[in-house]
């Protein structure tokens, strides 16, 4: 079942790498009394997702949160190494928190999985965008494959 506008956010575990080494968190401790925008993207290092996506919420991240938004979150099917790779490679710094979803746990309990084996990809996450307000969805955006359009951070915060 794909999450929808007025679901809880699925409560899960993860770990992430910070300076410290591999820390664990929670989804709830995330999003409590927050509002936060999650975009996903399809896989670190892919030629939208790297060109355009993360850049777009980095970019856009002061109008952001000059229209209330306390975090924003980049899920991705990727393992914590990958994703602090990537976030160092794109100067992301304490902009945006990139949530690794390694074995695809949150992905599949959002129900946004995306088959990507016929591209070598494995399962991965479709693009999308969340607004969650203290770990209820709000807004729901997801692209059609192989879109990019409605997850943008133009288009969230347009949606603001």
């Amino acid at each position: 079942m794909t999450i929808k506008v007025g679901d809880t956010f699925p409560s899960v575990t993860i770990k992430h790498l910070t300076e410290a080494g591999m820390q664990e968190t929670s989804t709830d401790a995330l999003l409590k009394g927050k509002k936060v925008v999650l975009f996903a993207v399809p896989g670190a290092f892919t030629p939208t997702c790297s060109a355009k996506h993360l850049p777009g919420f980095i970019q856009n991240a002061g109008a952001l949160k000059a229209k209330g938004v306390d975090a924003i979150i980049c899920l991705a099917v990727n393992d914590p190494f990958v994703m602090q790779a990537w976030a160092k490679a794109n100067d992301v710094g304490d902009t945006v928190f990139m949530l690794p979803d390694g074995n695809g746990t949150l992905t599949r309990e959002l129900g946004l999985t995306m088959d990507g084996t016929a591209y070598n990809l494995g399962h991965r996450s479709q693009r999308f965008a969340l607004v969650i307000d203290d770990g209820v969805v709000t807004r729901v955006d997801v692209e059609k494959p192989g879109a990019f359009e409605v997850s943008s951070a133009e288009a969230v915060l347009k949606n603001l």
